[in-house]
């Protein structure tokens, strides 16, 4: 089997990101952050891309910055920071992906679905993270719900 450059690139990135994380990688995705998460509202980092993912202790976002050619013209900002939150597979209450069927609807709404994660946080209250996602590897949804009750 011959990898092209691109296919090679992605697998050794992912190779490299589990052996960072520790484990293994169930599903991923790349998706839009939009609300839900405590620390990402407070500091209204709304529409943030990165990377949705479910591995093995649970579920992860993870934004990698981008630098803009306007910031070299901003001295006084600061470089840009990753972003990542991860909510583990315990906390995880349920998560569902909901997808427009119509395609006419579509065309007025976000045609990526709808990732909505039901969660309890660190003082057991319950939350509702919702994300869009897109370009989907893997069952995301049944590596998120595996840890139900």
């Amino acid at each position: 089997m011959i990898l092209r450059k691109e296919d090679k690139e992605m697998e050794d990135f992912w190779r490299e990101y589990e052996e960072k994380i520790g484990e293994k990688v169930l599903a991923r995705c790349l998706g839009r952050y939009v609300s839900g998460w405590a620390e990402f509202d407070s500091k209204n980092w709304k529409n943030v891309w990165g990377l949705i993912i479910a591995s093995e202790s649970g579920f992860r976002f993870h934004h990698y910055p981008q630098q803009h050619w306007m910031d070299m013209f901003q001295r006084s900002r600061q470089a840009p920071k990753e972003k990542i939150f991860l909510i583990l597979k315990e906390q995880i209450i349920s998560a569902e992906l909901i997808k427009e069927p119509n395609w006419f609807l579509r065309l007025f709404k976000s045609p990526a679905p709808q990732l909505i994660v039901i969660y309890r946080d660190d003082e057991g209250e319950e939350k509702k993270l919702l994300l869009e996602a897109d370009l989907i590897h893997g069952d995301l949804i049944e590596s998120l719900n595996k840890g139900e009750k």
